[in-house]
């Protein structure tokens, strides 16, 4: 801590649920970002611009052009590089501070979830690798904060593993012969700032975990309908047949704000 660490976060430093406590919590904090695409754009500037020390980005994908109408981290001199490590590049620049470590191949193994990550951010765009996810974050009990968007509609949801009656994202969304893979981006449109509003709300969420501080999305999915602005919300439980899990997430409460 220095007059330019201190300098940096002050905006943060002066709000009385995160003080240099939070901060602190913020800079040694190590999150595992899985996806740089319009999610994860968001979610790697906000954590970055925020402080967090230790970031992994994994994706083996690489920029192209359709991607600039949403995926902000990049820029039109990264078409054709790999997303982590454009993102990885961009983000230094926006602060050197940090340690940023890209992985530029797609997670394809559990082994890619070392259990010293303190929250692993889910911004990927197949249910490969989400169910993947889910199962090693179930394993390692390590909160997950999990994202989508398609069209106009997004969702987000948080699985803290840490509480031992959390639901999984296999109680949500159950792994089936039937789950598609039709369901992107490239064959369905995104509206742009949609993937912005998801993303930025995955990075507060983020934080949040990291410090302990308010009310997470623990056991709650929230979707959004960005044609009308208007946010739903669900309460899960447990299914006490996820395999993944072991405990039908029904909905016992919902609303609309």
């Amino acid at each position: 801590m220095n007059d330019d660490w201190l300098t940096r976060y002050s905006r943060h430093i002066l709000l009385d649920a995160v003080d240099v406590a939070g901060q602190r919590a913020i800079s040694d904090a190590r999150v595992l970002v899985v996806g740089a695409g319009g999610l994860g754009s968001s979610v790697l500037l906000y954590l970055a611009a925020s402080g967090v020390g230790y970031i992994t980005i994994i994706d083996g994908d690489t920029v192209s052009l359709a991607n600039l109408q949403r995926q902000i981290v990049h820029r039109q001199t990264d078409i054709d590089r790999n997303k982590a490590e454009s993102a990885a590049d961009n983000l230094r620049r926006l602060n050197p501070e940090i340690s940023i470590t890209p992985i530029s191949r797609y997670l394809d193994t559990a082994t890619d979830i070392d259990p010293q990550y303190q929250v692993v951010v889910d911004c990927s765009d197949n249910f490969a690798t989400r169910y993947l996810l889910n199962r090693a974050c179930q394993q390692h009990r390590i909160p997950l904060v999990s994202g989508a968007a398609i069209r106009f509609e997004g969702l987000l949801a948080v699985f803290d593993f840490r509480h031992d009656n959390s639901p999984c994202y296999e109680c949500l969304f159950p792994a089936t012969p039937h789950a598609t893979e039709d369901d992107t981006c490239s064959r369905n449109g995104v509206f742009s700032p949609l993937v912005g509003m998801i993303g930025t709300a995955q990075a507060s969420e983020t934080l949040k975990l990291i410090m302990g501080i308010g009310q997470t999305m623990h056991s709650r999915l929230a979707s959004l309908d960005m044609l009308s602005l208007r946010w739903h919300e669900s309460r899960l439980i447990r299914d006490p047949a996820c395999p993944v899990c072991a405990n039908h997430s029904t909905t016992v409460h919902s609303a609309t704000t």
